[in-house]
């Protein structure tokens, strides 16, 4: 069975990884019943074998996969890195480096914007998957030879998909425009966030500033409870309970604990009447700044739709993911204002799409349909 449990059996597979070109890595963790996740299996592919590491083998320890992933000689391959990467971070405060994402490969290679693992065994690596194990509970022990075998799959595959796409990447002289998107995954503020920025996952619909303070306050509560229990956000106060509260404001203990759908233990109780008491007494100077949106521009509904029309068709040109080019949000700074500072009218994108938009705006090219199909036109000045 390929499953390393043991120290001795884990640095002797990690040294005879030194030397290799690159590695190909992925993680299986749970994180239904916690805030942190739990890892639960790390598998590690190189050019001769693939073993899947059990990080819950009691007295297991890990270093020798940290200093592998610290070693700038060797390329670590994932799919889909981030939730990979929020692991390692965890477990040893650092990122693997260099690193190499497949996923955004094949976005830069055309295979759309959220391309599954499972479609480029298919497409690029010709293989299948064997899917009887894709609902494993995998903290569960002992692990069967399908089970582990099932998810040495995401790692030896994933050879032969780097393998190629980074031929065709090459080929196509775009390695530097996978390596621009790569080098985003390295931002810290992707794996550490400010419990006090918690309440901006919330769907706020009201303008209301001492609403909105409670929520913001409430919201900062529920993060830090969620990380010190290390259980789902939810587990600790619903979304729409959270608002609930926020709304009743509540001004004794009895008020509280009367509100039919909210249950809380009775520390949490306390800690929340006491923020709904400090919010309900906060001075107005002390309430946020709720500035009114300004009116969007006469036509900006209508141009938006224009770009992302336009969006479509260069992408397909282009072969390339339209979300890895201009987002919802890049399409109307571009629509306000020639100068937005988005990544659409940057490097390589600008070539792709921003200099079209450009053009489309003022007019010098509009969109057309010839033959059944849309495309685009250059009118003269």
């Amino acid at each position: 069975m390929t499953l390393i449990a043991d120290n001795n059996s884990l640095i002797a597979f990690c040294e005879r990884l030194k030397g290799e070109r690159f590695i190909t890595i992925d993680t299986e963790f749970m994180r239904d019943r916690t805030f942190w996740s739990k890892l639960c299996l790390i598998q590690i592919g190189g050019s001769k074998e693939a073993m899947a590491i059990d990080p819950l083998a009691p007295g297991l320890d890990l270093e020798p996969i940290i200093e592998l992933m610290d070693d700038p000689a060797i390329l670590k391959v994932f799919h889909a890195a981030r939730q990979d990467l929020e692991i390692f971070w965890r477990i040893s405060g650092r990122l693997p480096t260099p690193l190499y994402d497949t996923q955004i490969a094949a976005q830069v290679c055309g295979f759309g914007d959220e391309v599954a693992y499972e479609t480029l065994v298919s497409k690029v690596a010709k293989g299948r998957l064997d899917k009887s194990s894709r609902l494993t509970d995998w903290s569960r022990r002992p692990l069967s030879e399908a089970q582990i075998n099932y998810a040495l799959g995401d790692v030896t595959h994933l050879r032969v998909i780097y393998e190629r796409l980074a031929r065709q990447i090459s080929a196509a002289g775009r390695s530097e425009w996978v390596q621009a998107e790569i080098d985003q995954l390295y931002k810290p503020s992707l794996f550490e966030q400010n419990p006090e920025e918690a309440w901006r996952r919330i769907k706020v619909r009201t303008r209301d500033p001492r609403f909105l303070l409670m929520v913001q306050r409430l919201a900062t509560w529920r993060e830090q409870a969620a990380r010190t229990r290390d259980l789902p956000r939810n587990r600790i106060l619903r979304d729409d309970l959270l608002l609930e509260l926020a709304a009743s404001r509540p001004r004794t203990i009895e008020d509280l604990k009367s509100l039919d759908r909210i249950t809380l233990d009775r520390e949490s109780t306390h800690q929340v009447f006491g923020i709904v008491q400090d919010v309900l007494a906060a001075p107005g100077s002390a309430l946020p700044t709720i500035e009114q949106p300004a009116d969007p521009p006469r036509g900006l509904g209508p141009l938006v739709e224009l770009l992302r029309v336009l969006l479509k068709l260069r992408c397909e040109e282009a072969d390339v993911a339209q979300r890895l080019v201009a987002s919802a949000g890049d399409l109307e700074a571009i629509a306000i204002d020639d100068q937005a500072d988005v990544p659409a009218l940057c490097g390589w994108r600008r070539g792709i799409f921003g200099e079209a938009a450009l053009a489309l705006k003022h007019g010098t090219i509009a969109l057309a349909v010839r033959d059944g199909r849309p495309s685009i036109v250059e009118l003269p000045r």
